[in-house]
């Protein structure tokens, strides 16, 4: 009799277990303000690559995904490993596999469900927002400039150019009428004295005095331009060599606004940003511009054909010849300034999203990085680790004393040196 109620227990537990199963594992996409931001903040550091909420791009458009997705579960798992998915048969999977030309989503088995749960709730949230209105054009196709119209600029220059040039005029015809009265008077001897002046021009250019001066000023000037140029050994500044594949940061950092981290993938957990492989450029350009002459050099390079979407096996480097060069003797690391200083590419690779040729922005010199440790704010939002050090910084020097890089060590030898 035991034996039988317990079994019969068993079976209600397993029949329980299973009926509320789904209610139990079944996710919910989150709608407080806190998961949208930081859907928003991994949705443009992970997502915005390939994909728009309201427009297709590289792959679909991601407003209204509710309505095509069988569930939510399933899209967790398409985006931690799409392909998986599409090995296991899945209907849907190889259907948008299909449509796209079979072309590989980037698997993201880093993000955890809360996560990917976060960017549905961006997108939720962006999709329910009103489309922006046109902007307004004028009839040559052009949309109004702000600010002041360059016509009126021209105007006030060219203006300004005119009344210098009166100017002009009017002092020499004084200088002229002075002359001539000058010429009429009866002069004094005293006043003789003044305008028949020995001292000339050339009296002056000959003299010894003016010849110590100018010999002085040759020598000042060279000595300085030969300081500065031993200053300017090894800076290159405003380097910018050709590429082997013309590359434009500005059409995909700029325009398309394709995040550095989705290329540069090193610079969040090493000490380079490194140089984005072929398989990078291959995420997007399977579909995408693939009769462009440069995109054919990356094909050509790996192997690709764009005609078959089949892959030789023979490859070969891509030789890009490196823009930013630190001499072997300092040691530099990305990922510190990235994730614990919370440093923008920009500050200092310069506005690289407008760049069409990269070129190097910043001196990258020893002084020039000592200057910014001594005037760059310590991070300590959100990181514990430098709480305790803030506390006795302000402690010491006053809470109106920011606690800067060198106050942590970021002068010494050793951080750059060893």
């Amino acid at each position: 009799m035991m034996n039988y109620r317990a079994a019969r227990f068993s079976i209600f537990l397993i029949s329980a277990f299973l009926f509320l199963a789904p209610s139990l594992s079944a996710q919910t996409v989150p709608t407080d303000d806190e998961s949208v931001k930081n859907g928003e903040t991994l949705f443009k550091n992970n997502c915005y690559s390939c994909h728009r909420v309201k427009e297709k791009w590289t792959g679909p458009a991601l407003a209204g995904y509710q309505n095509r997705v069988p569930s939510i579960e399933w899209t967790i798992a398409w985006v931690k490993n799409s392909a998986k998915l599409i090995a296991s048969g899945d209907e849907y999977a190889n259907k948008i596999y299909n449509e796209y030309n079979k072309s590989q989503m980037t698997a993201f088995t880093n993000l955890k469900d809360e996560e990917i749960l976060d960017i549905l709730a961006y997108v939720e949230v962006e999709a329910a927002k009103p489309d922006a209105a046109p902007v307004v054009v004028t009839e040559d196709g052009a949309a109004p400039a702000a600010g002041v119209p360059s016509a009126y600029i021209n105007a006030i220059i060219i203006g300004m150019i005119v009344i210098l040039l009166l100017l002009l005029v009017v002092l020499g015809f004084i200088v002229s009428t002075l002359k001539r009265v000058v010429e009429n008077r009866n002069l004094s001897e005293e006043e003789k004295e003044v305008v028949e002046s020995p001292i000339t021009l050339s009296t002056v250019t000959r003299s010894p005095g003016f010849i110590f001066l100018v010999i002085f000023l040759v020598t000042t000037v060279g000595f300085k331009t030969v300081i500065d140029g031993l200053f300017t050994i090894g800076v290159q500044q405003g380097y910018a060599p050709k590429q082997p594949i013309a590359f434009s940061h500005k059409i995909h950092a700029g325009e398309n606004e394709v995040n550095c981290k989705y290329c540069h993938t090193g610079v969040m957990k090493g000490k380079q940003a490194n140089i984005p492989s072929p398989n990078i450029c291959m995420n997007c350009h399977t579909q995408i511009k693939t009769e462009s002459p440069e995109i054919k050099k990356i094909y050509a390079a790996i192997g690709y054909d764009p005609a078959t979407g089949t892959y030789s096996g023979k490859t070969e480097p891509i030789k890009w010849v490196r823009i930013h060069n630190i001499p072997d003797l300092a040691y530099f690391n990305h990922a510190q300034h990235v994730n614990v200083a919370g440093i923008e590419c920009q500050t200092c690779h310069g506005p690289i999203e407008e760049m069409e040729v990269v070129y190097q922005y910043s001196l990258l010199t020893m002084g020039w990085c000592i200057d910014c440790h001594r005037k760059t704010e310590v991070n300590g939002k959100d990181n514990a680790y430098y709480d305790k050090l803030i506390q006795l910084h302000e402690q010491s020097k006053g809470k109106n004393n920011k606690m800067k890089v060198e106050d942590i060590g970021g002068l010494e030898c050793a951080k750059c040196h060893y």
